[in-house]
């Protein structure tokens, strides 16, 4: 017979065996909240990726088709941002990217293959030079000499009274530092931050109104090399459009419908004067109320883009700082670039060959930041640790640079534009041509980091496409702009993009906290300027 006595009760096996009646087997639910075990689960899997990725890479498992690797063209730059907006971590999500990169295009020695053809450039090489050391010396200096919280000061007394008067001289010089992308990003910030800084503007607030009035703007008052390079990309897809002149005079007609880069300008000066009925964005919204009420221009935990080298205020005791420490420099720089390049252009009608001297004019702001201290009395070693602590404050930035720069050859090799096109070229209406190729160029541009390079891959597709579904010439103008402002909403948003990677270097912005609240902002601009493009076409053609 069944011996009842030989069977444990009901409550003798729910002592002992707990982790079947609460549905954690072996305690997998207890070991998985400890973060060492989760840790070494992670380490273990990422070793496991690493040996998979080797063998892909050694036996080439990704055939390529037609310029590209399908699908897993557009997973390189696709994971490096999704992997920066996860973590919040820049450098190892662009590392991890190109690693992918290198697996999918059997190019496994990322370094000879990508890193080393991509800083070692003569662009990148100014970039480096001009854009960062020279840029992070000039404040390092204006650190010793007080110019910048001199002009702040002065410029307080003068203009701005508020958060809303910052934002617009913010606004203003924004337009005017038009030339082009980097160099807007970069001078625009560089000016008006101590400005901003001394009225609670937070830095969120500062590097979206940078960014924005950036690409946008040199689109809009294209007195800059942009006409030219553009131009030279159309030349030769239709019968009108043979010579550079003829290329040119079309980039000027099509002006007036650069829809996104007119809502973006129109939409931040909105957002300097506080007219939005909100802000879009609730991460901007917290952000401006958190620095209105004084507890921080950055977010508690933010990496901020410029080191403390570039934020601390260290004036020697017998060190007069004047308007001069700021003006001198600016002044210089200002002059240097724009001057030949306005004699050259509009005076002697060189056209493409117009001297716009970049490089020149930074180095020689620099030494002109350098002579002026030295010439009121400043020690020469004090001058030279303030330009050194300025140059090791922008480290972060050239740093993440060149992964972003390297992620965009990697984006080159595996055809992530190439995709793109082929896959949404051949589904797109005729009647939605305009927008639809605005929405194409915003996913090149944001997931290759590059306004320019989008135009050079899809400008040569676009032209004749547009023409062959409507051969009216106000058709194209329309397809042609549509191209120009989704190319400049793809960089000015992508976490990759030089100019979005600046604007956060040159206001002392974290880098994942300027993408995610510039984001909303710049969507409304790209939204309204889908719309105004389908409209357009519904009523004129």
């Amino acid at each position: 017979m069944f011996d009842v006595l030989s069977v444990p009760s009901v409550a003798t096996f729910i002592k002992y065996t707990p982790h079947l009646m609460n549905n954690d087997f072996a305690g997998t639910k207890e070991k998985w909240k400890d973060p060492k075990t989760r840790r070494k689960i992670g380490v273990g899997a990422f070793i496991a990726l690493i040996i998979a990725g080797v063998y892909a890479g050694v036996n080439q498992v990704f055939p390529e088709q037609s310029g590209h690797y399908g699908f897993w063209s557009i997973m390189p730059p696709l994971v490096a941002i999704v992997l920066a907006f996860y973590t919040r971590e820049v450098v190892s999500s662009l590392f991890i990217g190109i690693c992918l990169g290198g697996v999918i295009s059997g190019k496994l020695n990322i370094v000879q293959d990508f890193l080393i053809p991509s800083v070692g450039t003569e662009s990148f090489a100014l970039i480096i030079i001009v854009y960062l050391w020279a840029l992070g010396g000039l404040i390092g200096i204006w650190t010793r000499t007080g110019g910048a919280e001199k002009f702040a000061v002065w410029a307080s007394k003068k203009m701005v009274r508020g958060p809303q008067t910052a934002k617009f001289f913010t606004w203003m010089m924004g337009l005017i530092f038009h030339q082009g992308g980097t160099i807007s990003t970069v001078l625009t910030g560089a000016t008006v931050r101590p400005v901003a800084d001394k009225h609670k503007v937070s830095h969120e607030e500062l590097a979206y109104m940078v960014d924005s009035t950036a690409s946008p703007a040199a689109t809009l008052i294209p007195f800059n090399v942009w006409p030219f390079y553009v131009g030279g990309l159309i030349i030769g897809t239709l019968p009108f459009l043979e010579t550079t002149q003829q290329s040119i005079a079309f980039f000027f007609s099509a002006l007036p419908y650069n829809f996104y880069a007119i809502f973006a300008i129109l939409l931040t000066l909105a957002f300097a004067w506080d007219k939005f009925p909100f802000v879009p964005g609730k991460k901007m919204r917290a952000a401006i109320k958190r620095a209105r009420s004084g507890k921080g221009l950055d977010r508690e935990g933010a990496t901020p883009m410029a080191a403390d080298e570039l934020t601390k205020s260290e004036v020697p005791d017998d060190y007069n700082p004047g308007l001069i420490d700021f003006f001198g420099p600016i002044g210089t720089l200002l002059g240097v670039a724009i001057i030949p390049y306005v004699v050259t252009y509009f005076f002697l009608d060189m056209g493409e060959n117009s001297m716009l001297l970049i490089a020149e004019a930074f180095v020689l702001a620099v030494l002109v930041g350098f002579g002026i201290a030295l010439a009121k009395g400043m020690n020469l070693q004090e001058v030279v640790d303030g330009f050194i602590d300025g140059c090791k404050g922008v480290t972060i930035g050239a740093i993440i640079l060149a992964l972003a720069v390297t992620l965009k050859e990697v984006a080159d090799a595996v055809g992530t534009a190439a995709y793109v096109v082929d896959t949404v070229g051949d589904v797109i209406p005729a009647f939605l041509l305009p927008g639809l190729l605005m929405v194409l160029c915003m996913l090149i541009a944001f997931s290759t980091g590059t306004s320019w390079g989008t135009y050079a891959v899809v400008f040569p597709v676009a032209i004749p496409l547009a023409w062959a579904v409507v051969p009216d010439v106000f058709f194209l103008t329309l397809c042609f702009s549509a191209v120009i402002g989704g190319s400049v909403f793809g960089d000015q948003c992508s976490p990759i993009s030089d100019t979005t990677i600046l604007s956060s270097l040159a206001t002392g912005c974290d880098l994942m906290d300027h993408v995610q609240t510039q984001f909303p902002l710049a969507i409304l601009a790209g939204t309204l300027a889908v719309i105004s493009y389908a409209g357009m076409v519904l009523i004129f053609v």
